[in-house]
């Protein structure tokens, strides 16, 4: 069996176990879920993986099972953005305004049994941040940090752009039930993504009510010779600096020397 392969089925296993413990737990438990890996390796030849997370729901009073929605929301490391908007002057594309978006997720990915729009009101879905158009993407205004209107030019332009690089991502038939109880969502990670912490929050739904909440993390981080560089980078900034530095110096000896016996 392939390790992919007994990651999946050790997180099948963990959340069925979960689920054979919940009725020992208090009535407030009302989900269970496990990601087949908590830490992503990223190497030099690296081009992106798939993670799947296994949930299992305990039946909660006043909703009958069958009737859930699943929303899986998974929120890389928090990053600056700036999104510029081009004007054609002179026969030219010219960068024009320009908003910035401060500290939104670098990576988005929201996963659901259903079309968002089926799960619950307006109201509801931008209360829980369910999908991409309701997720809180706040921006620099002049002197104040806030969210806009879902309908902001440059916000539709951000999220447009994002989508494109496959960084933000939406798929309404992303959880799929295997039982009335038991349910999988596959989570992409894509070559792109930056190193850190990733949330992953998952939220069982009745009735377009919010009824329980689960939330665990991922890490992405580098390994090899990647890691080493970056290690040292950060930790030896200086020396980091003068070593490419003398590098490249060295290098373009070395072509001016061989470019001369030519």
């Amino acid at each position: 069996m392939s390790l992919p392969r007994r990651k999946m089925l050790l997180a099948a296993l963990l959340v069925l176990g979960g689920a054979l413990l919940a009725p020992l737990a208090s009535n407030a438990q009302r989900l269970v879920t496990s990601v087949s890996t908590h830490r992503v390796l990223i190497s030099s030849n690296f081009s992106g993986t798939e993670l799947v997370l296994f949930g299992t729901l305990d039946e909660a009073p006043g909703a009958q099972i069958g009737t859930y929605d699943i929303v899986v929301t998974v929120r890389g490391p928090a990053r600056t953005f700036v999104t510029r908007r081009k004007e054609r002057v002179l026969g030219l594309w010219v960068n024009a305004a320009s908003r910035e978006f401060y500290q939104v997720p670098s990576y988005l990915a929201v996963m659901t049994n259903r079309p968002p729009a089926e799960i619950g009101t307006a109201d509801m879905l931008r209360k829980n941040r369910i999908g991409l158009a309701n997720h809180v993407l706040t921006q620099q205004l002049g002197g104040d940090i806030a969210d806009v209107s879902p309908d902001d030019p440059f916000r539709q332009s951000f999220l447009r752009v994002k989508t494109a690089e496959g960084a933000y991502t939406t798929d309404p038939k992303g959880v799929t039930f295997l039982t009335p109880r038991l349910f999988r969502a596959s989570v992409p990670i894509p070559g792109t993504a930056l190193t850190g912490d990733y949330e992953v929050e998952t939220l069982l739904i009745t009735n377009g009510n919010v009824i329980a909440k689960q939330q665990t993390a991922i890490e992405v981080v580098k390994t090899g010779l990647e890691a080493i560089v970056a290690s040292e980078a950060r930790n030896h900034g200086f020396f980091y600096g003068l070593a490419t530095a003398l590098l490249a110096l060295v290098t373009g000896l070395i072509a001016t020397l061989l470019f001369r016996q030519e």
